[in-house]
Order: structure tokens, then sequence, then C-alpha cells
């Protein structure tokens, strides 16, 4: 199973974020539900802007004028 970078940083954050509740006197058991439910609330929210994003950009940017790029030409400057 490959991971990518930033799945680690985030894996390993929520792990010594995890150590930190365990050093301040929280129970093991709601350390690591706390842990997981921070990993899912992450991955989700990301999932989620990722998807808004790519559906806001659709084919690109124009690098003339900066809007968005509608059926291989930008629809105000007409370059492709």
């Amino acid at each position: 199973m490959a991971y990518e970078k930033r799945e680690l940083l985030l894996i390993s954050g929520v792990l010594l974020f995890m150590i930190g509740l365990l050093g301040a006197g929280l129970p093991l058991i709601y350390s690591v539900i706390i842990a997981v439910a921070i990993y899912v609330g992450i991955k989700v929210y990301v999932g989620k802007r990722k998807h808004v994003l790519a559906k806001q950009l659709g084919q690109g940017i124009c690098a003339d004028c900066g809007s968005k790029i509608e059926g291989g030409k930008c629809p105000n400057c007409g370059t492709n």
C-alpha cells in the first residue's frame, strides 16, 4: 500500500496528538477515539474540498485572463 507524503504527515500528526492526549491524563480508549475522529474528519473535509475545486475549475484556468475554460476555449479572450 503506497502512501503519499501528505498522508504520512497526517497519520504522524494525529498519532502525536493522541500521545499528547495520553500525557494529559486521558484514558487510552478516549484518546484513540478522538484521534480516529480527527483523522476521518480531515480526510472527509479534504475529499469534499477536492471535489468542489474540481467542479469549479472544470477543464482549467486561462493563463491570460484567469477565467474558467469551457469547451476547450476561454469565454473571455477566446484562446485555447
